[in-house]
C-alpha cells in the first residue's frame, strides 16, 4: 500500500509540473509580443513558478555597455500582473515597473557593462493566485 501511495504521489507531482510548464510556455509566448522586431532576444526565458504574491523570483543578467535593451515581464494572459525590479550588484534599485503601473516592458541603454539582479513578484491586487513569472530580454543590434 505504501508503494502505491508513493507512486500515486509521483504521478500527481509530475502532472502538476507538466501543467506548470505548459502554463509558462503559454505566458512566454504572450510575453514575446513585447520583444518587437527592432530587438533581438537574448535566447533566454527566465521563468519561476510563484505560488503567491509574497514570493519573489530572482534572476541574474549582465547588460553590456552602449547597448539598448528591452525587458519584458509577464504573468497570466494580460499585461500588468507582474512587478519587476532591477538592481545593481550592491542592490541599488535601478528601475521598478511598479511606478509605471506595472508596465509589461522597459527600454533602457547602459553606458558600461553592468551585472544586475532582476526580481519579479505577482501583484496581489491584479493576480492574487499563483502563476508563472516570465522575464524576456532583447537587445538592439548595433
Amino acid at each position: 500500500m505504501k508503494k502505491f501511495v508513493f507512486i500515486l504521489s509521483i504521478v500527481a507531482a509530475s502532472s502538476f509540473l507538466n501543467k506548470a510548464n505548459a502554463q509558462c510556455d503559454t505566458i512566454a509566448n504572450i510575453c514575446a509580443k513585447h520583444i518587437i522586431s527592432t530587438f533581438i532576444s537574448d535566447g533566454q526565458q527566465y521563468r519561476a513558478l510563484l505560488l503567491n504574491s509574497e514570493e519573489t523570483a530572482e534572476f541574474h543578467s549582465t547588460f553590456f555597455g552602449e547597448t539598448t535593451y528591452r525587458i519584458a515581464a509577464c504573468s497570466g494572459t494580460s499585461d500588468g500582473n507582474l512587478v519587476f525590479n532591477i538592481y545593481d550588484q550592491e542592490r541599488n534599485l535601478l528601475f521598478t515597473n511598479r511606478k509605471q503601473k506595472n508596465a509589461p516592458y522597459w527600454d533602457f541603454k547602459v553606458k558600461s557593462t553592468l551585472e544586475t539582479i532582476i526580481e519579479a513578484q505577482l501583484d496581489a491586487n491584479r493576480n492574487p493566485g499563483s502563476g508563472c513569472a516570465v522575464i524576456l530580454i532583447g537587445f538592439k543590434q548595433k
